[in-house]
């Protein structure tokens, strides 16, 4: 399994990894929450739509650099983000806790 890290962390969190269109849309649907924290590479929108859990969402350019960072609650659809390449997402209020925020690099370890 892979992990990612951001500045100031001082741990590496666990990380899965949906590289694969099937994996991508299936994403954490029927799940009741996620150790650590989802990888969507090639992906600049997601949705909620059947979720049980309310998820943080964050949206990473091609460097790793967080875009922008959104709660999303079950249910909704999430409009894509210019110069989005992959999204990251995790359970709500774990961003905060980790410091994911804009201007933050995300560095993904062990992939």
């Amino acid at each position: 399994m892979a992990t990612f890290t951001v500045p100031g962390l001082g741990a590496e969190l666990p990380l899965e990894i949906a590289e694969s269109g099937p994996a991508r849309r299936r994403g954490l649907l029927g799940r009741d929450g996620v150790n650590g924290a989802l990888l969507l590479t090639s992906s600049s929108s997601v949705h909620t739509l059947r979720m049980r859990f309310a998820i943080d969402v964050a949206y990473l350019d091609r460097h790793g650099t967080v875009l922008a960072v959104r709660t999303m609650r079950p249910g909704r659809i999430g409009l894509p983000r210019l110069r989005a390449r992959r999204v990251l997402e995790s359970e709500a209020g774990a961003m905060a806790r980790w410091g994911v925020r804009r201007g933050v690099r995300v560095t993904v370890l062990g992939r």
